[in-house]
């Protein structure tokens, strides 16, 4: 009998557990600079942050918006004003559009070294020697909260590796980051290698953020929220309801410092799409289209 009553328990916090599980955060990646003098014909900047993108989109822990060729925060608020985004639904400044967290990096290390003997010959602009290389690669890693601009936490990630035998230098477009020859090379591992620590470093980093969501729409008392089954929302799920008053802008720098809000009450899901779910108002109500809702 006590057997069976564990067996129940265990049985019950696995799917307590399923159900709630963590909803995903949306995340974008701006453009890395670079930082590290390489002279080859690459563009170091995007395709790093094409790699972080990748890993992020694989991880399946976030909702990754497309936003590398947006350089940082204020650029993405100019967007949000220009006219070029719909109306409905368009970021006002200091806020990005599907987005809770901007990651922006800086490429400071990205070197390649034979460990002795010069250069054996030339093909194509390679230059291949015979010995064996060292690579190291760094970037530092910023996580920005879009609503304020501010940086939530950074982080140096480098990695080193290296191969013996045939040594290979680089510089020309055609080995650039993403190519097979390039994921082979030390270069390309140390580089991957970086990403790696800055996936693992972020993931940890972003669960002491709190997820926020925000009411799209109430027709015929249903709440529409702007959070689905791509987010990891479920049947059941309950979120408090929190009005959004005035934004506060610091006189002396201009950034926007939040804005109070004060819970109007909860909700409860009771159906969900890819993009959006519908929910019941269990306490409170009145809740306007932007209000913002929150797991407590």
């Amino acid at each position: 009998m006590k057997r069976m009553s564990v067996f129940f328990c265990i049985c019950f916090v696995f799917l307590y557990g399923l159900s709630h599980a963590e909803i995903k955060k949306t995340i974008a990646v701006s453009d890395f600079e670079n930082k590290a003098g390489f002279n080859a014909e690459w563009n170091l900047g995007h395709g790093m942050a094409e790699m972080l993108t990748t890993s992020l989109t694989n991880s399946d822990k976030f909702i990754v918006v497309e936003r590398q060729n947006i350089r940082g925060v204020l650029e993405e608020q100019d967007f949000a004003q220009s006219g070029r985004t719909t109306s409905a639904g368009a970021p006002q400044t200091g806020r990005l559009l599907n987005a809770q967290i901007l990651v922006s990096g800086a490429v400071t290390e990205f070197a390649e070294r034979t460990s002795g003997g010069g250069v054996g010959f030339n093909v194509k602009g390679f230059s291949l020697g015979g010995s064996g290389s060292y690579a190291h690669v760094a970037v530092n890693i910023r996580l920005y909260d879009v609503t304020t601009g501010q940086v939530i936490a950074s982080k140096r990630c480098e990695a080193k590796a290296k191969s013996s035998g045939m040594s290979i230098g680089y510089g020309r477009s055609d080995w650039g980051i993403g190519t097979s020859n390039f994921q082979k090379a030390p270069l390309g591992k140390a580089t991957q290698a970086a990403i790696d620590q800055a996936i693992a470093w972020i993931c940890a980093e972003l669960r002491n953020v709190p997820w926020q969501g925000k009411v799209v729409t109430v027709k015929d008392n249903v709440v529409y929220l702007n959070c689905g089954l791509e987010s990891g929302v479920m049947v059941g799920d309950e979120f408090s309801v929190f009005s959004v008053g005035e934004e506060l802008i610091d006189p002396d720098t201009g950034i926007t410092l939040g804005s109070e809000t004060q819970k109007t009450g909860k909700v409860q899901v009771f159906a969900v799409e890819d993009k959006f779910s519908k929910a019941n108002t269990i306490s409170g109500g009145n809740f306007d289209r932007g209000s913002l809702i929150k797991q407590e």
